[in-house]
């Protein structure tokens, strides 16, 4: 009996596809979400792991980890670029030629895939560095499509010259396996299809969705351009808050979670320093201005070098990568806004006199209440009567200034 119920658990085990779906760029929180997928479709023994692909493209290097968990995994691997109108583009390319089976539905396409650069480190990508990386991406591409024994030459014409076709034409090339409709047209297709050393039953198998955790939905989110400026911007807000308003806690706290996140960011998104240099130098010249008024000379150069480092601070050549102007122009108003009326006033009102306490009664001038010599006397001064004290002798009556305050004795001196 026993044996039976294994037998059957085997057999159920083997009736079972897992499944995820991957939209947007790719990145470290992609590649983090199909190996772990990968491992969880081996501990159910599932007979492939299906990923549902449709992106843009995304990161070389985050690219090269889903290809090496391709590699690895004892789970045959299909990439479905799915539904209708997707696209499997630059990266998307490099993954879908990787898999055990690749497979489009009808009307998506695959293609595009020029580098767009490996990792975050942020500098410009000169020519030599660019054509190095090209040649790289290229036969990286071709070793992956030959691995399949597919189009290899095609593979490499999608990095060179950015190349792009829609599923019936991928498939007549070579590029990808055959078109599905949908899933139950897919599985019924991969039965029976030698896949990752192991011939595939998938005609009756269940499939068993594996979804994103939400650690990797945050990062997922967050991987974007437009929050990266949200970001910034918090760190801008919430440290100069602080610092303006010590005590406050909340701005310094927001800063610095957003300070951590930006990091982050920097190290997966590919930004340009120059972009961030110029925002930093607009930082600076909205400081400067609030201390040493130039007439808004120095608050116009800070407007231009932000926007200019907003609009820098990303490769606008790729689609995924772009910061619109409907995220630019309003940062740059409200940045300008904060540092001009909230800042800026903030900060002269830290230079001006004290109006309140004794500092504040330093300079003011009242009536001698008695007469006041060395040996003292009394004036009434902001509702309280107050001992006073004068080197040259004052009559009551007579209007006198106050020099000093010395613990509960005020310094005076005759009016001049």
């Amino acid at each position: 009996m026993l044996a039976v119920w294994l037998a059957l658990a085997t057999s159920l085990a083997a009736q079972t596809v897992c499944v995820v779906r991957v939209s947007g760029t790719i990145g470290p929180a992609t590649a983090s979400y199909i190996s772990r997928a990968l491992g969880e479709a081996g501990g159910q023994n599932a007979q492939c792991l299906v990923i549902q692909l449709d992106t843009p493209g995304g990161l070389l290097d985050s690219t090269k980890e889903i290809i090496q968990s391709f590699l690895r995994s004892p789970v045959p691997t299909v990439v479905y670029v799915y539904p209708a109108g997707a696209w499997a583009g630059s990266a998307g390319c490099f993954i879908t030629m990787a898999a055990d089976v690749a497979v489009m539905a009808p009307t998506t396409s695959i293609g595009a895939a020029h580098p767009v650069g490996i990792g975050g480190g942020g500098e410009k990508i000169d020519e030599t560095m660019k054509q190095k990386l090209e040649n790289f991406a290229s036969s990286y591409i071709e070793t992956v499509a030959a691995k399949h024994k597919r189009n290899a030459e095609w593979a490499k014409s999608s990095v060179r010259e950015s190349a792009a076709i829609t599923a019936d034409k991928a498939v007549e090339l070579n590029v990808v396996d055959f078109i599905a409709q949908d899933m139950p047209d897919l599985l019924k297709q991969l039965d029976g299809r030698e896949a990752g050393g192991r011939k595939l039953q998938t005609s009756n198998a269940e499939t068993m969705e594996i979804p994103m955790t939400k650690r990797e939905k945050v990062f997922q989110v967050v991987a974007h351009p437009q929050v990266m400026l949200v970001l910034m911007l918090l760190v801008m807000y919430g440290i100069i808050g602080e610092l303006t308003s010590p005590g406050a806690i909340l701005p310094g706290v927001v800063g610095v979670i957003a300070l951590v996140l930006v990091l982050y960011l920097a190290s997966v998104l590919p930004m340009n320093i120059a972009g961030l240099a110029l925002i930093g130098v607009a930082i600076a010249l909205f400081i400067i201005e609030a201390f040493t008024p130039t007439h808004g000379i120095l608050t116009a150069g800070g407007i231009v070098a932000f926007f200019l480092g907003a609009f820098m601070m990303f490769d606008r050549s790729e689609p995924f990568l772009q910061l619109s102007l409907a995220w630019i122009l309003p940062a740059t108003v409200v940045t300008a806004a904060f540092f001009i009326f909230v800042v800026g006033k903030g900060l002269r009102a830290q230079s001006l006199p004290v109006k309140t306490g004794t500092e504040s009664m330093r300079g003011r001038f009242v009536n001698a209440l008695t007469r006041i010599d060395g040996t003292g006397g009394k004036v009434f001064i902001e509702g309280e009567y107050w001992n006073a004290v004068s080197d040259t002798p004052v009559e009551a009556g007579k209007p006198i200034e106050v020099v000093s305050v010395e613990g509960l004795t005020l310094k005076v001196k005759p009016k001049t």
